[in-house]
């Protein structure tokens, strides 16, 4: 009985596994997987699935039901429905809980992700978590009998007091053996993401919108991928401030831009807490273009020449298409940043396009 609900259990997360790949684009344009995620799941909304159920003769024959009636008559006492006949069927959803890795599979298969080389490790003690030795102390749940009871006959025969006629083992304290756990030193990856949004007067509540969906599924990405994964914030106007995750999503700002105040804190960020030798960092920038002109995109690319690409693994600019921003920014990076590995350039023009972008970036499995 058991197996058999396992079978039918394993099945039917195969079904809801086909049903969110056929709509991952529409889920990931949408946003509302959003504000549905929990601590390690999330709640995806799909389709009904329809269950297989009995249907009863429909000749006429003795026994139970069947009485006088027309097909179709209400049973029981209640009031028909009232308002007009529809031809549309009803929506019917069935909201099922996913684990971020589950979902995180899914994404990888669907855009074809293939896994991230981390350039960077280094080496902690970690528990592998495994029983793989024998110990003369512990608890008696882990207590080894077949290794206790070898040390007893190992004693007995040395000490000429095991009898084969009459072969009666009797461990002491000292024959006791345990599982024990061994401590191995593994080598486990640390990573970073660093995300930059302008909050300037010309991005709106739609632009951040398409932001927060498309931070959503590049962070669930990178927490396949990584163990240890931090998330760094920082927004910017005319100058740039290190926020908290709640703020980054919903700060209102207004005023110009300077694109290089956020580019130059983030280059302090990493020298005082992420040494390139000991960690992976991703920055994603998302902006709509629109940059001071002042020169300040020279420092840009400055800063992003001398201070970032050479220390970061990735660097991606997502251009949100404002109807206020002039959009000059991509085109400067792409004129000087043409064969630069570790530095990806999206246009995002609307929601639709968040898949697109997300394969763009990640796309390469960027160590």
């Amino acid at each position: 009985m058991v197996q058999r609900i396992d079978r039918d259990l394993q099945r039917f997360r195969k079904i809801v596994r086909g049903h969110i790949k056929k709509d991952l684009r529409k889920y990931m344009s949408s946003g509302e997987l959003v504000g549905k995620k929990g601590k390690n799941l999330v709640s995806i909304p799909i389709r009904q699935i329809e269950l297989p159920t009995f249907r009863h003769e429909t000749r006429k024959k003795e026994g139970v039901g069947q009485g006088d009636g027309e097909a179709g008559q209400p049973v029981g006492s209640g009031e028909d429905g009232s308002g007009e006949a529809g031809d549309a069927p009803g929506s019917h959803k069935l909201e099922v809980d996913v684990t971020f890795e589950e979902l995180a599979e899914i994404m990888a298969e669907e855009l074809e992700l293939p896994n991230i080389k981390p350039r960077s490790k280094r080496s902690i003690e970690t528990d592998s978590g495994k029983y793989t030795t024998i110990g003369l102390t512990g608890p008696e749940s882990l207590r080894h009998f077949r290794r206790t009871f070898k040390e007893a006959l190992k004693r007995q025969i040395a000490a000429g007091t095991y009898n084969k006629k009459r072969p009666v083992i009797i461990p002491v304290k000292e024959d006791r053996r345990y599982r024990a756990r061994k401590t191995i030193r593994l080598p486990e990856t640390n990573a970073v993401i660093i995300y930059i949004m302008d909050v300037s007067g010309s991005m709106g509540d739609e632009q951040k919108d398409i932001v927060r969906s498309e931070s959503f599924w590049i962070n669930m990405w990178l927490q396949s991928q990584y163990k240890g994964l931090e998330s760094r914030y920082i927004v910017h106007d005319a100058e740039a401030h290190e926020v908290d995750e709640h703020t980054f999503f919903h700060t209102r700002e207004s005023g110009g831009t300077r694109i290089s105040s956020a580019y130059t804190l983030c280059s302090a960020l990493l020298d005082e807490h992420y040494p390139p030798d000991e960690w992976n960092v991703y920055v994603f920038h998302f902006s709509d273009g629109d940059n001071w002109g002042g020169g300040d995109t020279q420092i840009c690319l400055q800063v992003l020449t001398e201070k970032l690409l050479p220390e970061i693994n990735l660097f991606c600019y997502g251009q949100v298409a404002s109807p206020y921003g002039s959009g000059a920014f991509i085109k400067d990076l792409r004129a000087n940043f043409e064969d630069t590995e570790n530095l990806v350039l999206s246009e995002i023009n609307s929601r639709d396009e968040i898949y697109d972008s997300i394969k763009a970036f990640l796309g390469r499995g960027k160590g």
